[in-house]
């Protein structure tokens, strides 16, 4: 654009207007662009800025905005559901439209909305800046959309009768509906708020004592009623308590899923948001009459676990085959069972797979009783493992390596196809070769997706530990800037960073959810 006004200038008889100063102009130019409050758009988002903000705010019942930075990889991995959800929004003539905001450019709006991860998503009502809502749905444009439209309308459906309850029970698989004798009181209150929430499924409530009747309850009550498993399952409103919302949230989840999920793409979603703390896992060849057989026994075992244990098919020639690796498992290991403690992902495996439901729910019961140990991953260690500068460690060698009583030992716990793990793979390997003759210092990796550990759970990719030497088993976890010259004052400093006076007082830029604070390379 500058060249190209350049060019102009002669004809425009500007004869002395140099680059310099259409630059200059350019950027007076942006500048009062910024200033203004007009709102511009990109693929029906509105983009946003201190000077707008408040105009945008003004125009919109409901405004959706997205706080991001622009090296983020999970908002640009974002972006184009954001703004297909805008454009289905305004296509249907919703009053809710959705912005953005560049947080690392707008660091005003950053602060007053207190953004500290990216990308961050809150929604603001009526104009109402104070108290934005935090967005708690999904990260697609399905379901940014219907996030939206349950806050853009009622979010129950008023049932006035018995016939209008019963095409309402009837009308899908799933629907829950609230019997409330008081539909102002807190309960029923309570409820409307979780069912803003719980987008992904249909609310009701009845309030006519006809409908308690026809229902045969008494007392304020959430019903959850299926097509499949137990048709009607109630949640009675403690009269002390009242209404637990999250209690409630909860049970919906749990109750919601069929006693026996199948691992599909479809239903991967609703298998992990339910966050029911154990899964059951049966590995099956589904073009295996025989294998297929053995589902009978699996589901029998299933009734007495429900909410504690989620049991699980997983076809492994199916969308099952893309987890196998995470079990170190092919798809001639089947069939085979697992079970799965989600809070650290320890896997635990029977001594001899029995498929019989009394041999599945004994084992179930030993695991959630602590007497069984979990079964650790594990690859061979390569045979030029501690040849090179970075150390090679599996599951086999890391004990022997790491707490070695006579070395300091540095490690990085990774993920093959992570990212941030690639971009510091070179610094790695430098510091590795910086150390290499240094006797009493161990530079070392280990694959955390082929390797577990007994008393040591990895969360995030890159992960880095530091091991010093001496008795006493020490684990010093490192937390700040990945490079090579900081991870060496790190080390020679005997697994601290000196003290160093703050050099500004710049404001720190949030990590993309899931990566840690420390820079990436």
């Amino acid at each position: 654009l500058v060249l190209s006004l350049a060019w102009l200038g002669p004809a425009l008889g500007d004869e002395d207007k140099d680059e310099e100063v259409v630059e200059e102009e350019e950027k007076e130019k942006k500048e009062d662009e910024v200033l203004s409050d007009e709102i511009k758009e990109e693929d029906n988002v509105l983009v946003l800025h201190e000077h707008n903000f408040a105009h945008a705010l003004s125009e919109h019942q409901l405004l959706l905005v997205e706080f991001y930075a622009p090296w983020c990889g999970h908002c640009q991995q974002l972006a184009p559901a954001f703004a297909q959800a805008a454009t289905e929004l305004r296509n249907e003539s919703s009053p809710a439209r959705l912005g953005k905001v560049d947080a690392t450019a707008q660091t005003a709006l950053a602060t007053e909305f207190g953004i500290t991860s990216y990308p961050t998503l809150k929604l603001f009502r009526d104009g109402n800046r104070t108290h934005p809502l935090a967005y708690t749905g999904r990260m697609d444009s399905q379901g940014i959309v219907r996030w939206i439209q349950r806050r853009a309308g009622p979010s129950t459906t008023l049932l006035q009768d018995t016939d209008a309850a019963a095409a309402f029970v009837n009308s899908q698989d799933l629907v829950v509906v609230g019997f409330f004798k008081d539909p102002r009181g807190e309960a029923a209150q309570a409820f409307f708020e979780v069912a803003a929430e719980m987008v992904d499924m249909t609310f009701g409530m009845a309030e006519a004592a006809e409908l308690f009747q026809a229902y045969g309850l008494s007392a304020d009550t959430v019903c959850l009623f299926k097509k499949f498993d137990e048709r009607q399952t109630n949640f009675p409103v403690d009269p002390a308590q009242g209404l637990d919302m999250a209690e409630l949230t909860r049970m919906l989840r749990v109750h919601s899923l069929q006693l026996v999920m199948e691992f599909t793409n479809e239903t991967s979603n609703q298998i992990f948001a339910a966050k029911i703390p154990h899964h059951m896992l049966l590995f099956l060849n589904k073009s295996s009459s025989e294998q297929l057989s053995l589902r009978d026994g699996f589901r029998a075992a299933a009734g007495g676990f429900r909410g504690e244990v989620l049991f699980v098919v997983v076809d492994v020639t199916g969308h099952g085959a893309d987890v196998l690796p995470f079990f170190g498992m092919t798809p001639a290991d089947a069939p085979t069972l697992r079970l799965v403690k989600m809070e650290n992902n320890r896997k635990y495996q029977m001594e001899q797979d029995d498929f019989s439901d009394s041999a599945i729910r004994t084992f179930i019961q030993a695991v959630l009783d602590g007497k069984v140990k979990p079964h650790l991953l594990s690859a061979e260690p390569p045979e030029d493992w501690d040849t090179r500068p970075v150390k090679v460690l599996v599951g086999k060698t890391f004990e022997q390596v790491a707490f070695d009583e006579t070395k300091n030992v540095f490690v990085k716990f990774y993920a093959p196809w992570c990212p941030h793990c690639q971009a510091m793979a070179a610094a790695w390997e430098e510091l590795a070769e910086r150390y290499k003759d240094r006797e009493d210092i161990v530079i070392a990796e280990m694959d955390s997706t082929a390797n577990e550990l007994e008393n040591i759970t990895i969360h995030g990719f890159p992960t880095l530990h530091y091991f010093p030497a001496g008795p006493g088993r020490m684990m010093v976890e490192y937390k700040s800037t990945r490079d090579v010259e900081t991870f060496s004052k790190f080390l020679d400093n005997g697994g601290t960073l000196p003290v160093e006076p703050p050099v500004s007082e710049a404001r720190e830029q949030p990590p993309c959810p899931g990566q840690s604070p420390a820079p990436a390379g």
